[in-house]
């Protein structure tokens, strides 16, 4: 009776706590579900893989590798077992985690709309932030004097992230203004990726340490670290007292001196932000000085009580494979498929993928004045050069007008649309950034500040060749073979 009883409570009580676990197989979706819907399969995806992109990726799957290693120590044929054993685990550790978005973009709202911002806010999970001032600063004539002041000013606290920290001029200038401050009782924390910043030198590294100033390196190559040696910070944070702070694409060293007038001085950008937009820059540091150093940043000198200094509302993005997904890529996706009038992109290394590509022929197709600048001649990266060249063809065929600029190395990051919408930061337009690097972005809307930016695009076109489609079916032999060579690595460039 009692059996009997239990056994009814359970019949009729599904949400009733069972004593025993129902078995897996019962757990499993109905058959008709374990598949999507019919909706979700007659969408169409944004970017559809070539074969020969197929194929090239297939080169960069671990298994196959691993597969073809375990069958050669099988028969004691090592020399293949060795070497396939080795590209199989730099396949696994190359691998990129975080695919591009292929469906859902395709809007009906336009950037000038309460829409664009909520839903740029809500997909990367990074509000905008009232009560900024932002300036734009061009060129090391401009933001190496500013930084180096606000270093000068600094009372409780300066944090520098850093990709690029090189000896030299430069270099020397910053680190005898940061042992200064640091002699003088501020609290001064410089985090350093180990790679990026390999050559500093003793001499600069001897004037931080002894002035005080704590230095840590960001994922240092060692044994035990080697599944995660693909992750750099590409960041260029420097932020003072917690209240103002620059970014961008300059790291420190003395080829961004100068105003971009040949080819030692490099071609860059900075912005100056002031307000609470500041925070998350702050917060980026600190996290990744934690997982560094162990050491948890708090208090008043890092996170001030920040009131209002201007009249721009900012969004600061803080991307990292950390989070499975580049909140960078999902901001340049959206305010391309959002564009109404215009999209401007200056970038050194533009590598779109399939997705982006996509993306920017129908953004064109819908009547949009879409440019891309990137460096040309002087670009410093063999790899990023041949691999933007070879994806030129889908975009001028489509009617978009790619320049190169070949005065000097053009290096910042930076977009703006439709006169109203712009970001500038330090995510270059490619997989390495997108899936690999920790970087930032500022993004303001704001009428001014985007024409100002604009105009600035339109003053380096004046230096810049424009590609055509004939001359670039024209290129020869040569270059045809290197962007061949190169395309193998295009998900590391």
């Amino acid at each position: 009776m009692v059996k009997q009883r239990r056994r009814m409570l359970q019949t009729a009580d599904p949400l009733r706590p069972r004593s025993r676990p129902v078995s897996w197989a019962r757990r499993q979706p109905t058959r008709g579900w374990r598949h999507p819907s019919a909706q979700v399969r007659a969408r169409v995806p944004k970017g559809a893989l070539t074969v020969g992109t197929r194929l090239r990726r297939l080169l960069w799957w671990w298994w196959p590798w691993a597969l073809i290693s375990i069958w050669a120590v099988i028969y004691d044929n090592w020399i293949w077992a060795i070497s396939t054993g080795v590209m199989a685990l730099l396949a696994y550790l190359t691998a990129i985690a975080a695919p591009p978005p292929r469906y859902g973009l395709s809007h009906e709202f336009e950037v000038e709309s309460e829409e664009f911002l909520n839903t740029i806010a809500g997909a990367s999970s990074a509000p905008f932030l009232a009560g900024n001032s932002v300036e734009l600063l061009n060129n090391g004539d401009a933001f190496y004097p500013r930084m180096l002041e606000a270093i000068e000013d600094a009372d409780v606290s300066i944090t520098i992230e850093a990709y690029i920290y090189w000896a030299g001029e430069i270099g020397l200038r910053f680190g005898r203004a940061l042992a200064e401050r640091a002699q003088a009782g501020v609290t001064v924390k410089i985090l350093l990726d180990a790679i990026g910043s390999a050559s500093i030198g003793r001499e600069i590294l001897k004037t931080l340490e002894d002035g005080g100033c704590q230095v840590a390196w960001y994922n240092p190559i060692h044994w035990y670290t080697i599944g995660r040696f693909n992750n750099r910070t590409h960041r260029k944070s420097l932020i003072v007292d917690g209240r103002i702070a620059f970014t961008g694409g300059a790291g420190i060293a003395d080829h961004w001196k100068g105003n971009a007038r040949g080819p030692e001085e490099w071609r860059d950008m900075q912005v100056r932000l002031a307000g609470p937009a500041v925070i998350p820059l702050q917060a980026g540091f600190a996290h990744n000085w934690q997982k560094t150093t162990g050491e948890l940043l708090s208090g008043e000198i890092y996170y001030p009580s920040i009131g209002s200094t201007g009249r721009l509302s900012a969004q600061t993005l803080m991307s990292s494979p950390e989070s499975g997904g580049s909140t960078v890529r999902i901001m340049y996706y959206l305010s391309i498929v959002c564009a109404r009038r215009s999209i401007y992109i200056a970038n050194p290394y533009f590598i779109p993928d399939a997705v982006a590509i996509d993306t920017l022929i129908d953004a064109r197709k819908r009547g949009i004045d879409v440019r891309i600048m990137v460096s040309g001649d002087r670009n410093d990266n063999w790899l990023a050069r041949h691999n933007s060249r070879r994806l030129f063809g889908p975009l001028l065929k489509a009617g978009i007008q790619i320049f190169e600029y070949d005065r000097t190395m053009l290096h910042h990051k930076t977009m703006v649309v439709d006169g109203v919408w712009l970001t500038i930061g330090t995510t270059n337009f490619d997989n390495r950034s997108f899936a690999h690097n920790e970087e930032s972005n500022v993004c303001v809307f704001d009428r001014a500040l985007a024409r100002e930016l604009e105009s600035i695009f339109l003053d380096d076109m004046a230096v810049c060749e424009r590609i055509e489609l004939g001359k670039w079916k024209q290129r020869g032999l040569w270059a045809r073979t290197q962007e061949f060579l190169a395309s193998f690595l295009e998900e590391q460039a």
